[in-house]
């Protein structure tokens, strides 16, 4: 196991040092690179397998410190894998952005070009369809608003009539029953109930 340890972590060493040379790579070269890299990690991954399974017939005094060890070269390498997938997504991201602007930089603009006026028109429409919307509903909440108040209104209205025939009804004399009668039936008015028809 020992041998096969100790050129598995040598490999790892020798990745570590080529992703540093990522960064100032050229871009002929930095593609093979990469896949030089990605070779490797894939070699460490097998190599990996194998070790694991030596680990394990290791003597019992030394399988433990064994499995660590392997365990370590694994994390390191995952971690070598990480960051070389990293770079390529920034380098992709890089290199595409750089196409755009040489697109851009390239490209003839007319007066008359449909396809400058077209993103503009669309952006244009959505703002003002977004504004529609935005001034539709702070009219929905003010007649909310209005209608609101208007019932408080009413409510306040309806009350002091109330009050105003019960103080003539007690001017003119009425008794309690009659006074509770009215407030019954008034009551009633409010909220009618559907009585069974009686000739069925």
């Amino acid at each position: 196991m020992e041998p096969l340890y100790q050129q598995t972590h040598k490999q790892v060493h020798e990745i570590q040092s080529r992703m540093g040379r990522l960064e100032t790579a050229d871009k002929q070269s930095v593609q093979i690179v990469e896949n030089e890299i990605q070779a490797s990690i894939d070699q460490i991954f097998s190599r990996l397998e194998r070790l694991e399974i030596l680990s394990s017939k290791e003597p019992p005094n030394k399988r433990q410190n064994a499995k660590l060890r392997v365990d370590q070269l694994k994390y390191d390498v995952q971690h070598l894998q990480t960051a070389l997938r990293n770079f390529q997504h920034r380098r992709h991201a890089r290199e595409q952005q750089e196409r755009q602007r040489e697109e851009l930089l390239s490209r003839t603009f007319t007066t008359n070009d449909s396809d400058t006026t077209i993103p503009m028109d669309e952006s244009l429409q959505f703002n003002s369809s977004l504004q529609k919307v935005h001034h539709g509903m702070d009219d929905l909440i003010l007649d909310g608003h209005n209608i609101l108040d208007g019932l408080r209104t009413q409510r306040l209205t309806l009350k002091g009539t109330q009050k105003k025939i019960l103080d003539i009804a007690n001017m003119l004399g009425l008794s309690n029953t009659v006074m509770r009668l009215i407030e019954k039936r008034a009551f009633q008015d409010k909220h009618p109930r559907i009585l069974p028809d009686s000739t069925l």
